[in-house]
């Protein structure tokens, strides 16, 4: 029997797929994809729950907050994917993810691929390069001119929950070059489109 990925922007007919990806915690300690919203004292302050309604309240918004990722049918995976300027705490200047001169948040062009999440089953089959190709037409069609990545060079372990923003080496495979390198380990990565 022959797999098959399929990646869609979550829109609100997907909000169950999303969910059952985050699974009954939220991800990442309840995190919801919250990290790059909010302000940590404000992120804090919040519960789980909090956080949960909070994205559920972007989906239903929209744009789009990124990609969802189905594997034979199962709902297998996310990546947050978009304008720079929708995940306000990505550019904050103390961060590997600053941006440059040349990338400026307030760009509508400029995006960036903030954090991935994979369902434990579908960690280690090579799907966050599936998401980042999926992620690279995405914004090209969208009128993207640049997409920006902040991704980890080494984790401890090749299925850390630290991963949640890649992996320099998938990255690299996807055609990002690096273009700064603020912080030790994290390079800021970027795809000319």
């Amino acid at each position: 029997m022959q797999t098959a990925a399929v990646t869609r922007p979550l829109m609100p007919e997907y909000r169950a797929d999303f969910e059952a990806v985050m699974g009954p915690s939220g991800a990442c300690y309840g995190c919801w994809c919250t990290y790059f919203l909010l302000p940590p004292k404000d992120r804090a302050a919040m519960s789980a729950g909090d956080k949960h309604d909070l994205m559920m309240a972007r989906i239903a918004e929209g744009p789009p907050p990124g990609l969802l990722l189905w594997f034979d049918d199962a709902p297998a995976g996310w990546m947050q994917i978009g304008p720079r300027a929708r995940v306000p705490q990505w550019n904050n200047p103390r961060r590997s993810s600053t941006p440059l001169p040349d990338g400026p948040a307030d760009d509508p062009g400029v995006w960036a691929i903030s954090c991935f999440f994979l369902r434990a089953p579908f960690r280690g089959r090579g799907l966050s390069r599936v998401m980042i190709d999926a992620g690279i037409d995405h914004a090209r069609a969208s009128g993207a001119r640049l997409v920006e990545a902040s991704p980890m060079d080494h984790a401890k372990q090749s299925k850390s929950v630290g991963l949640f923003v890649g992996s320099t080496a998938v990255f690299e495979a996807a055609g990002f070059e690096t273009v700064a390198r603020q912080k030790p380990n994290r390079p800021l990565m970027r795809r000319v489109l």
